[in-house]
């Protein structure tokens, strides 16, 4: 949330609060005393369909994206003069969409649901008063549903297939936090990859008035392997004079 307001310029660099364990755990060696921070993330994002065309009678009402709220933790403890430790516990990546039942789209999809939630133990260290480091493992876990319609000659009414998965995938995040003067400060910070093999099910529902002899409705095994990406984050801290602070 502290990053919000600067457009995350700054994340790596600018350590002001117990969220610097996401945006660089090296910096937890700049917080002197013990923190605890959260907050929660509303996002209220609007879409619209243009253009549509196809074969399959619908809507196209356009506006997909449900709302959705984020959740965020973190804590620091210092331990001494050199060394400190922290937790994290929020949300890298998601997907959440859903269309209206009657979408014109509504075979190829019409709800994807994708929530990953991170915990992040770390420690970080400080070299002297100019260079430090930190890190941590992450474990992950990612839940998913994804449902789509099927239509068939036997039935009037939609059928629906529902995946769903999770797994827990294992990643890390490192940082270096540098102070070349007393108003200038340099962070790096890297988070990995991560990979799942996500195990569930698939459910098959068939539309209602469906002869019995010709769908078969049930639940089947399903898998699917996932990657989620790496990232670096290059960030500079510029104390301009008493009252201005820039961040890139």
């Amino acid at each position: 949330i502290s990053s919000m307001g600067t457009g995350f310029a700054g994340r790596a660099s600018s350590a002001d609060d117990a969220s610097t364990v996401f945006g660089n755990p090296a910096g937890m060696s700049r917080l002197k005393r013990q923190q605890v921070t959260g907050g929660i993330a509303a996002i209220d994002s609007k879409s619209d369909i243009s253009n549509a065309n196809g074969n399959r009678v619908g809507t196209n009402n356009g506006d997909m994206v449900p709302f959705t709220t984020v959740p965020m933790g973190f804590y620091v403890q210092p331990l001494d003069d050199k060394w400190a430790f922290g937790l994290g516990v929020y949300s890298p990546f998601g997907l959440n969409t859903e269309y209206e039942s009657t979408f014109q789209g509504r075979n190829f999809g019409s709800k994807s649901k994708i929530k990953v939630v991170t915990f992040q133990p770390t420690v970080s260290y400080a070299f002297n008063d100019k260079v430090s480091i930190g890190f941590g493992p992450t474990i992950n876990r990612i839940s998913s549903t994804l449902e789509s319609s099927f239509k068939t000659a036997f039935s009037p009414n939609d059928g629906q297939v529902r995946i769903k998965g999770d797994d827990i995938g294992y990643g890390y995040n490192f940082g270096l936090l540098a102070q070349p003067s007393e108003t200038t400060r340099v962070g790096l910070t890297y988070h990995s990859k991560v990979n799942y093999t996500l195990k569930g099910n698939t459910s098959v529902i068939p539309g209602a008035g469906t002869p019995a002899p010709v769908l078969l409705a049930g639940r089947y095994e399903a898998s699917l392997k996932i990657q989620t990406p790496e990232s670096w984050d290059l960030s500079l801290t510029q104390q301009l004079n008493h009252a201005w602070t820039l961040y890139a």
